[in-house]
């Protein structure tokens, strides 16, 4: 596991509380979280996928949807459980976020590359309890994950 000042490990705490929560509504457990250069999380949120039926109800779209409409993209923290899509991923290079906290990316690797090339800083933080919990949901329901990743169904 990857070492995490004591900001960063705040701010993946929110969104792996996210993840729970989507967890406890039936939703896929991933989580999100904003957090501002002094530590202040100023936006959450969690996959909404199944509990609202949008297919682009990503946990970090939901937590930069969350935010509001802001100036200070380019000084926030964005953490999330999972590695980002490339939707997830698109939001945040478009939103000019400088700095991406990933808990895992073990279950799922998302757009890290794209994260990279845009020059923006990627920590992976191997967080067990992320890892833990996405396995245990993939091995449970194999069918809701591969429908939020885009996975067709087996004929």
């Amino acid at each position: 596991m990857s070492t995490l000042n004591q900001l960063d490990q705040r701010a993946l705490d929110a969104a792996y509380q996210q993840a729970l929560k989507s967890l406890s509504e039936g939703g896929i457990p991933i989580g999100s979280a904003l957090m501002a250069p002094d530590g202040t999380i100023v936006a959450a949120g969690h996959n909404l996928r199944v509990q609202t039926g949008d297919p682009t109800a990503h946990a970090e779209t939901a937590c930069i949807r969350s935010a509001g409409r802001r100036r200070d993209w380019h000084q926030l923290t964005l953490a999330s459980t999972l590695s980002p899509c490339a939707m997830c991923t698109g939001t945040a290079v478009l939103h000019q976020i400088p700095r991406v906290i990933i808990g895992e990316h073990e279950t799922f690797l998302g757009r890290e590359d794209w994260l990279n090339q845009e020059g923006v800083e990627v920590i992976l933080a191997n967080d067990p309890r992320c890892i833990k919990l996405m396995r245990e949901f993939i091995e449970k329901s194999p069918e809701l994950w591969n429908e939020d990743i885009g996975i067709p169904p087996a004929d």
